[in-house]
């Protein structure tokens, strides 16, 4: 990134690990088959190896950002936080008994003392920077989108509609993203029924995959809505080929409201498809209603009414097209990267004196010894 080396500490299965080069991989226990390993401290090497960092960026508050407290506070290494996640939202989607006000009060509880205690809190949308505000975030944070890298995306060649199966004049909706229960995917369907009735040449394809027992339940769905032959599932596929999927496509649609800048949805735009979602923090804060897109409010009836109007009018669709095109240039990952590069520099300017410092000196001799 930029001339500087990236390392990224994780868990997994070690004995099944690829080379992959400065990752580093410490012993976990795998979480059903997610994909995803929980463990509760890294290897001794891979500690030892965290300590030596310029900076520190965590994406996770609960266990990444608790083991780098532990690991780098004593050391005064700057450790960045970005809140990539709707906890809220994701405690009322998989753990529905337990109330809402406790669940609040709980992240209420964590979040403020954990954002105090890191050096650079980062929201990727000023829609995010006000629910942490309403979680009792009151430090700095500061709003750095998610980049994307778009040049893919933008120069994609579209697959042929014909090998898949689909007719040229086919308005064909695209999903793109994990099918997982915090997507309101039963949303989406729903209201697809409602544009295929009206619309006989409409047709979903969605994209991506996620834990078995919920995409079973989603093709039971399917097939309970006698949509078989309107929606097909494909999986997922390789991201190299994800933008020429993208671009065989007429628009983009989402119902998920748990976002907090969708990469999805910027990749779409990037791709030139107008995008029709929810009023919601991060699709709301990436898509223009009327100008990028299409957004409604969480309701069936007025969410179906939108989709439909975007199958039916071809301007409108190149008209979006267009402008999200454009809009997409905003999220660049050059443009995203070089402001966020300008913090790390900031930090780690300003945590040399304390590093040279000979309590700094003194601590980290006593880390090792201990170790």
């Amino acid at each position: 990134m930029a001339g500087h080396e990236v390392y990224v500490f994780t868990f997994g299965d070690l004995d099944q690990q690829n080379q992959e080069p400065r990752v580093i991989y410490s012993r976990g226990v795998p979480l059903s088959d997610s994909g995803f390993y929980l463990s509760m401290r890294y290897s001794r090497e891979a500690k030892q190896l965290l300590q030596t960092m310029d900076v520190v960026h965590v994406h996770h508050p609960f266990l990444s950002g608790r083991l780098a407290l532990r690991y780098c506070r004593l050391l005064k290494i700057p450790i960045v936080y970005t809140n990539h996640t709707r906890y809220d939202l994701y405690a009322q989607t998989y753990l529905p008994i337990m109330p809402e006000e406790m669940s609040q009060g709980i992240l209420q509880a964590y979040l403020p003392s954990f954002c105090n205690a890191v050096d650079l809190v980062v929201a990727p949308s000023a829609g995010m920077e006000k629910v942490l505000r309403q979680l009792n975030v009151d430090g700095n944070v500061e709003v750095v989108p998610n980049g994307v890298d778009l040049k893919n995306f933008q120069n994609a060649s579209p697959l042929s509609r014909a090998e898949l199966g689909y007719k040229p004049d086919d308005i064909l909706l695209v999903y793109a993203g994990r099918i997982a229960l915090e997507k309101n995917l039963p949303f989406l369907l729903r209201s697809f029924a409602g544009v295929a009735q009206a619309i006989p040449n409409a047709q979903l394809l969605l994209i991506g995959s996620g834990i078995q027992p919920y995409e079973e339940e989603i093709r039971s769905l399917i097939e309970e809505m006698d949509l078989t032959r309107r929606v097909r599932m494909v999986g997922r596929v390789d991201y190299e080929k994800l933008p020429s999927y993208l671009a065989m496509c007429d628009a983009f649609v989402t119902a998920s409201v748990t976002e907090v800048h969708p990469l999805s949805v910027i990749e779409a735009m990037g791709a030139g498809l107008p995008v029709m979602g929810i009023h919601s923090v991060g699709v709301g804060d990436t898509v223009v209603d009327g100008v990028t897109g299409l957004l409604a409010t969480h309701d069936l009836p007025a969410f179906t009414a939108k989709l439909t109007r975007l199958c039916l009018d071809p301007n409108l669709r190149a008209q979006l097209s267009d402008s999200a095109r454009k809009a997409s240039s905003a999220y660049a990952i050059e443009r995203t990267t070089d402001i966020m590069l300008k913090h790390y520099e900031r930090l780690v300017r300003e945590s040399h004196p304390r590093k040279g410092h000979w309590s700094i000196r003194l601590r980290k001799l006593l880390e090792r010894i201990t170790q």
